[in-house]
């Protein structure tokens, strides 16, 4: 049998872990700052996701309404899955606006508190709210949840600059009221919609408009595909939030953030120093 040939570099400690690795070529250790979403992914698929890449995730998003008509034990056994990681949890903006339209918000509530789930997501994608932004979150407050909201209509097309300064007016008095987080709308195509246009090309100017409002902490921006991902992580950089990420696209995301990605390499990691000790 002939011998492994042991693992020399020099004067270079040996990684012992893949994240030690990681760190020894320079990658900057980086808070979670995607929001992917669960459409109504099999219970098997979301747990694997969850167990490979808990230590990425900002927060799961509990996405449209796929979850009030699944079975309710895999309902809850996504959630607890999420809860036993470490994975906080918000549910999508389309069932509070029904909710709210049929006047059965205070039920809403009630459900997704007792479900484990901490947070909700606001919104005015197709319907509208006739209530004020701190109604909304003294109600969800007195559930124990917290509010991000979601700007955009879903079937409003392109924003216009003139719906871009009335959003981000929207905006403030949402945060104003206590809502933790901003959304901006992307639906599932990145086109034709919000900051995207016919061809799916972001406005720059119109995210930068959202981001220098209210401050990159406080903005999440959906880009639920490869182009809308690599463009807002190009363009403001690595502490971007991103929302509406396929699980199955997330480590994708985080390494193309990191500088792992070879579209990325050059402008994220080359210059960085390589870490020996």
């Amino acid at each position: 049998m002939i011998p492994k040939r042991p693992l020399t570099n020099g004067s270079h400690s040996q990684p012992k872990s893949t994240h030690q690795f990681v760190r020894s070529l320079g990658v900057p250790d980086l808070a979670p700052h995607t929001s992917p979403f669960d459409p109504g992914y099999d219970v098997a698929t979301v747990i694997s996701h969850l167990e490979q890449s808990h230590h990425l995730i900002s927060r799961l998003k509990i996405s449209m309404a796929c979850w009030l008509i699944a079975d309710e034990a895999a309902t809850g056994a996504k959630i607890a899955a999420a809860r036993r990681l470490g994975v906080p949890l918000v549910t999508g903006g389309g069932p509070f606006e029904i909710a709210e339209d049929k006047g059965r918000l205070n039920s809403f509530f009630e459900l997704v508190a007792s479900l484990g789930v901490d947070r909700i997501e606001a919104g005015e994608g197709f319907t509208k709210l006739h209530r004020p932004p701190g109604e909304y979150v003294r109600l969800a407050e007195s559930y124990g949840l917290t509010v991000q909201m979601e700007l955009g209509e879903k079937h409003g097309g392109a924003f216009t600059p003139q719906v871009v300064q009335h959003l981000i007016d929207d905006g403030f008095r949402w945060l104003d009221a206590g809502a933790k987080q901003i959304v901006v709308e992307a639906r599932g195509s990145a086109q034709q919609v919000g900051l995207f246009d016919d061809a799916g090309k972001l406005n720059f100017d119109a995210a930068e408009a959202f981001a220098n409002a209210f401050g990159m902490e406080r903005t999440i921006f959906e880009a639920p595909n490869k182009r809308s991902q690599f463009d807002f992580l190009t363009h403001f950089g690595n502490q971007v939030n991103l929302s509406n990420v396929r699980l199955e696209e997330l480590l994708r995301v985080e390494i193309y953030r990191r500088g792992l990605h070879s579209d990325a390499y050059k402008r994220e990691l080359a210059r960085r120093p390589v870490v020996t000790r």
